[in-house]
């Protein structure tokens, strides 16, 4: 039975989703950033794992995770970046952000070696709040052009540590992203 009060929980890959659904998580992701969700923006949260929360009105909350690449000190890490994380405006405040982060959190845990996200200021306390770190490091992101410095990314990118898997050196050397179109992170 599904409740409609606090909203059902589910998870699956984009390629799972309906047109109809996606068409739903995009008109959410338009409304909560308020006109800054652009196609690319789009685009970066396809491909991976989905979590959403439907309750009474219809699609309440919604994030997912897609699989980037990440170098640093000479080794490439399996990342999983959290990507298109909203509530709509009436549910804020809740918790269901954090259900959403929490079911992307678990598949990080199980499928990558670690978990990246670039977190707005309103979003940054959910993560704090939840064990995400604040990388002390550069940012960097291999362009077609080469290495591109992204200092505005260094006070805004959190990572997860998943079990087992150990935590880079900020100070040994920058996390390398790779590039994709847009925004990088």
């Amino acid at each position: 039975m599904t409740d409609t009060t606090t909203g059902s929980l589910r998870a699956a890959h984009t390629h799972q989703l309906s047109e109809a659904v996606l068409g739903e998580i995009r008109a959410l992701l338009d409304t909560a950033f308020d006109g800054d969700f652009d196609d690319e923006d789009w685009s970066h949260g396809l491909g991976g794992v989905h979590a959403f929360i439907r309750d009474r009105d219809g699609l309440a909350a919604h994030g997912s995770v897609i699989m980037r690449r990440v170098v640093h000190g000479g080794r490439s890490y399996r990342v999983g970046y959290v990507e298109a994380v909203a509530v709509r405006a009436d549910r804020r405040r809740q918790g269901l952000g954090g259900r959403v982060v929490g079911a992307l959190e678990k598949v990080i845990d199980g499928a990558y070696e670690l978990g990246a996200l670039s977190a707005s200021d309103d979003g940054a306390e959910l993560y704090r709040s939840r064990g995400w770190q604040l990388w002390r490091g550069r940012i960097e992101a291999l362009s077609p052009g080469g290495v591109v410095p992204l200092p505005d990314e260094e006070d805004s990118t959190f990572l997860r540590r998943a079990p087992g898997c150990r935590f880079p050196d900020a100070a040994a050397s920058p996390l390398l992203f790779d590039w994709r179109d847009g925004d990088v992170l």
